[in-house]
């Protein structure tokens, strides 16, 4: 098999109006775009911003319908040509539980209300949480609540829940369910990469995250069996992270 040898280049010499700096956006991309949303730099933005790989240009799509407020550190998924936008900080200490998808064919917002699940309630508005696409349904893991009634007074509880949300196709959603998965889950985190796999089937890995410290831990989720792991692990680890990012080129 050919030995990645990753390099990096920066870009320079991109056009149009270029995002100002930020944290806790997230970013997707659709073809050859690469689609920006949210983000904070003193307060929470709440503009999108798509550049074009292609062309080295960036723009700033008109949106219309239900445009979300600002969120930062929010889940996001890319499926086709629709995006998914789920919780996230909309203010200081206020923290949400809303959907929205965006159809980037005609940047269009909409807000969907998905059905609760049968066996539960719905997810807890949170932020640092994962939201990872496989097939035709969306996994949440994990996040940050606030227990607290004052956004000014935080009370930080970690999350470890798991709940997966059944997408229509083209458009819209069907609705939330708690799987019900075996094996020991990952304690509670936020801030942590979750990223999928689909070498001898569907696998979900969630790495490291913050949990009043860093966490530097893999755990595995079968999605066929349910069945959470935490597989024994050779070579140099990195070092305990949260807020990183991570992403799978082929089976690495």
């Amino acid at each position: 098999p050919a030995v990645l040898e990753p390099r990096w280049k920066r870009v320079l010499g991109s056009t149009g109006p270029v995002p100002r700096p930020r944290h806790g956006h997230r970013a997707v991309a659709i073809k050859e775009l690469m689609v920006v949303f949210g983000g904070g730099n003193e307060g929470i933005v709440d503009e999108l911003h798509v550049y074009n790989t292609a062309t080295n240009q960036w723009f700033i799509p008109a949106v219309r319908g239900d445009i979300p407020p600002g969120c930062a550190a929010y889940g996001f998924v890319c499926d086709g040509t629709r995006l998914l936008v789920f919780g996230g900080m909309v203010e200081y200490g206020k923290y949400s539980n809303d959907l929205y998808e965006l159809q980037a064919s005609r940047w269009e917002w909409k807000r969907l209300k998905a059905k609760p699940p049968k066996n539960g309630p719905p997810p807890c508005p949170r932020l640092g949480h994962s939201f990872s696409l496989i097939g035709s349904s969306c996994y949440l893991f994990g996040g940050l609540a606030n227990d607290s009634e004052d956004p000014k007074n935080n009370i930080p509880r970690y999350l470890n829940d798991l709940y997966c949300l059944e997408l229509r196709p083209g458009s819209s959603v069907v609705g939330w369910e708690i799987p019900p998965t075996s094996g020991q889950p990952p304690p509670p985190r936020e801030s942590h990469t979750a990223v999928v796999t689909s070498t001898r089937g569907a696998r979900l890995i969630i790495y490291g995250g913050m949990s009043g410290c860093r966490l530097g831990d893999l755990w595995v989720l079968d999605i066929d069996s349910l069945i959470w792991s935490k597989p024994a692990l050779s070579g140099t680890a990195p070092l305990p992270r949260s807020l990183h990012s991570a992403t799978t080129i082929k089976n690495k």
